[in-house]
């Protein structure tokens, strides 16, 4: 999904609630850097062991979506000047969690590949320039008057927290169930492939390759 980066701002007004949680829901739960890499560490080492990196990248999560709220406008003037090279680093660095799944798929014993933990998790989401965007966009428009007034910025950070959280634990559990059904090496390795190959693609297409 391609999102604007010049945005008139307009007040947060009852019709538009239904037009918010369509955007953030849409937006938070289909494929991405975040939900793909965690189904990968879902199957890798289930939901329990991969709960450090979850609670990562929802602290980034929060963390972008705070900064895109206090200096909304001052970031869109920038953007177009620092987009490239904000692209450019999450790819290589989502190319490097590609690496590291397809990697580890080559091991059957899930033991032997350590989870990755909370600063990983933490970093995606620093290195992802989607999520800047989306942050951009949404407290330009949709949650205008919301950035404005700290108590309902507040309230807004942390649902839209609590809903990326939900959308990791989903792709987690999704990928938990994979490693439980699939106990042949040769599927292993053709699930974390798969995995890997979708993180690639999306390097590529935050770098403006494909």
């Amino acid at each position: 999904m391609q999102y604007p980066f010049t945005i008139q701002r307009v007040s947060l007004m009852p019709a538009n609630e239904l037009a918010t949680l369509t955007f953030v829901l849409i937006t938070s739960f289909t494929p991405g850097p975040s939900n793909v890499s965690s189904a990968a560490m879902g199957a890798l080492h289930g939901y329990r062991r991969t709960l450090k990196y979850l609670f990562g990248m929802t602290s980034g999560f929060l963390f972008v979506m705070f900064l895109c709220a206090w200096i909304s406008a001052s970031l869109l003037s920038l953007l177009p000047t620092f987009e490239p090279l904000l692209r450019y680093a999450g790819a290589a660095y989502i190319l490097y969690l590609a690496y590291g799944i397809l990697k580890a798929s080559y091991s059957f014993d899930s033991g032997a590949v350590k989870p990755m933990g909370f600063a990983s998790g933490f970093l995606l989401q620093l290195l992802n320039p989607k999520l800047i965007v989306y942050g951009l966009t949404l407290f330009s428009t949709f949650l205008a008057s919301v950035s404005q007034q700290p108590p309902q910025m507040m309230v807004a950070l942390m649902l839209l927290a609590l809903t990326a959280f939900c959308a990791i634990s989903v792709w987690t559990l999704f990928g938990t169930i994979i490693g439980t059904y699939l106990r042949h090496p040769r599927a292993r390795l053709v699930v974390n492939g798969i995995l890997a190959l979708l993180l690639v693609y999306t390097a590529l297409n935050l770098a403006n390759v494909v």
